[in-house]
């Protein structure tokens, strides 16, 4: 099966911890030189130092605030202004904070769509030129299992993710004669700083204590227990390597059989 990526470029947004670090370690694995792309500098300091460079690989690092739009699109512009473009993109961002979907503001849905569906929409249309010339590209949008069964007490994050997972199916389509493939990576509840924060939400509104917030979730689990960053970061370089080029438009749990439709 061929996996390797030496000679092609990845950007991995929100790569500085979790799941994009995960994801951005393993296609340095693979070869592929590898930018971060996240806000915070000294996380991303720390991150550089875990990629591999065994194949010597050129690595590298991109700061800027995904709630701001113009700055995500002017730190991507000035990278393709001294680097040709990226053969893969890994779309990856901090979801909305959790809460019932009738209990949150519009300006909760509004900031939402902006910092996942229009900052993905802008640094793909970024970098799609060069894929399209390249005639290779993957682009893999990490966002979540809600896209198939919507989690309880995460509204404003199920309808937002929602939207991304059209907005990836019809890039797919679109883009499948160019050797462009776009496929989404549905994390289930994984070991990272969002996991602690939906669970302290839960343990906070029931009255009960963390460590049962835990056990009721790993209840819902078949593998009964939690994933690893790694886990999925596996799972997204797999679809950015040669051996995924016909695998297009669909959604790929990474969640121990948590979720329960086809």
């Amino acid at each position: 099966m061929n996996l390797d990526l030496t000679g092609r470029t990845a950007l991995v947004c929100g790569s500085s911890q979790g799941i994009g670090l995960a994801a951005a370690i393993e296609l340095s694995r693979l070869g592929a030189n590898v930018t971060l792309f996240a806000r915070n500098p000294t996380r991303l300091a720390e991150a550089m130092t875990q990629l591999n460079h065994s194949a010597g690989q050129r690595h590298g690092q991109l700061v800027a605030d995904f709630t701001d739009l113009d700055q995500v699109a002017l730190a991507v512009g000035d990278w393709l202004a001294a680097n040709p473009g990226a053969h893969i993109l890994v779309n990856n961002t901090g979801g909305p904070p959790p809460g019932p979907a009738i209990n949150a503001e519009l300006k909760e849905f509004v900031s939402a769509f902006q910092n996942h569906l229009l900052v993905n929409q802008t640094i793909t249309r970024m970098l799609v030129p060069f894929m399209k010339r390249e005639q290779f590209g993957r682009i893999i949008n990490v966002i979540s299992t809600s896209v198939k069964q919507p989690i309880a007490g995460l509204g404003v994050s199920n309808t937002i993710r929602g939207a991304v997972a059209s907005w990836a199916k019809t890039l797919a389509s679109e883009l499948a004669a160019d050797g462009i493939t776009v496929n989404n990576v549905l994390p289930g509840a994984t070991r990272t700083a969002r996991l602690d924060s939906i669970l302290n939400s839960a343990a906070e509104k029931n009255g009960t204590s963390l460590d049962i917030a835990e056990e009721k979730m790993l209840k819902e689990i078949p593998a009964k227990r939690f994933g690893t960053p790694e886990e999925i970061g596996a799972a997204i370089a797999f679809l950015a390597s040669p051996a995924a080029a016909y695998i297009t438009g669909i959604n790929v749990p990474v969640d121990g059989g948590r979720t329960q439709c086809l």
